[in-house]
């Protein structure tokens, strides 16, 4: 689970985004001054921080500048409601910031930039090109798909989905994450698409549809596959 450290001085916006990531089961840390995220944000494993520009006590440009100095290299999201032209050249120029958001903002928007800034953030990971579970074999590069020695027919989106989830063997995957990854926030359809397309993938790969042994409904939190 990434953990992620908000420091914001807006208590109900610092509430809203806490409840809003962690639903997407992100651990949230939180501070509403300066110095007590910068402290946590030393002391702490933390996998990306969203940083408020105007903070009590130390700003976010201060923490952000001093934690570069200190090594600290921890991908930070700035939050700002300055204008876009002064942001950029302050974050261009002086910060080392990954990214930033000008308020307001929506969640969508705030998960899509987490989710591309902690990607950009970790090695790449091996691309998977063949995998095989139970009777069923699976070649993404050339999308063949067969369950013992019968062909299954699958759609270039449910080759996508299969392929993330063994990607993410044994995690959690939120239905956001599969849309986004998958059919991209650009298009956008409902959290309703991937429950039909799971839905449609265990008819064809598992054994009793009905009782599912790979692709599991995680309750209110998405979906898994296990091996």
């Amino acid at each position: 689970m990434k953990k992620i450290l908000v420091v914001e001085d807006d208590k109900a916006l610092l509430e809203t985004l806490t409840t809003s990531l962690t639903s997407e089961s992100f651990k949230i840390l939180s501070a509403t001054d300066g110095e007590k995220g910068f402290q946590l944000a030393c002391q702490e494993e933390i996998d990306l921080i969203i940083l408020d520009l105007v903070l009590p006590s130390l700003s976010g440009m201060d923490i952000c500048r001093e934690l570069r100095a200190k090594g600290i290299m921890t991908p930070i999201i700035m939050l700002t409601g300055e204008k876009k032209e002064e942001i950029d050249k302050v974050l261009g120029l002086e910060l080392g910031a990954d990214d930033y958001l000008l308020k307001p903002f929506g969640t969508k928007e705030l998960l899509a930039r987490i989710r591309a800034v902690l990607r950009r953030s970790k090695p790449e990971a091996p691309e998977v090109e063949e995998y095989s579970f139970g009777n069923v074999y699976l070649n993404f590069k050339k999308q063949i798909a067969t369950k013992g020695k019968k062909d299954i027919s699958l759609t270039a989106k449910e080759f996508g989905l299969l392929k993330l989830l063994v990607s993410h063997e044994g995690e959690v995957v939120s239905r956001d994450t599969l849309l986004n990854e998958v059919w991209g926030y650009d298009k956008f359809p409902t959290t309703r698409t991937v429950d039909t397309f799971v839905h449609n993938l265990r008819k064809k790969i598992e054994d009793n549809p009905s009782k599912p042994v790979h692709l599991i409904t995680m309750p209110w939190a998405g979906y898994k596959f296990q091996k």
